[in-house]
């Protein structure tokens, strides 16, 4: 199965926002970090599996972001997740928020494979390995 890149729509409610209606900036990261877990559960994988069957979890290594237009409460956006790197123990993803065909914010995020005990860097399974390099 290959997504290219995957879509995830999100309502911002009142809590997403400051006390201008104003989508509050880290925010936009759980948005993000939404959309990555989607992607994943459409490829097949569950994070609590993940942990459970092969005792990995992932973080957020790395992550610049661009903030180009503010989302309001109640807009309808969109949060796409794009793999643009996967590597044994370490996918990059390129993703953005729109309104309607506004691009909104722009992220490049590296995300760790590390093992669930330790911390420490662990190989991404190759099943899952190879979905992601199918992705771009």
């Amino acid at each position: 199965m290959s997504l290219t890149t995957f879509y995830w729509p999100v309502r911002v409610y009142y809590e997403d926002t400051d006390a201008g209606g104003v989508v509050f900036y880290a925010n936009y990261l759980k948005f993000f970090e939404r959309a990555r877990t989607e992607m994943l559960r459409a490829l097949g994988f569950e994070q609590d599996e993940l942990i459970a069957n092969n005792g990995i979890i992932f973080a957020v290594r790395s992550i610049e972001v661009d903030y180009l237009r503010p989302a309001l409460f109640n807009d309808q956006i969109i949060v796409s997740a794009e793999v643009v790197q996967a590597k044994k123990v370490s996918v990059s993803f390129a993703q953005s928020i729109t309104r309607n065909d506004e691009v909104l914010c722009k992220s490049t995020v590296r995300i760790a494979c590390l093992d669930a005990k330790t911390l420490r860097p662990k190989e991404i399974p190759e099943n899952l390995l190879e979905l992601l390099k199918n992705e771009y």
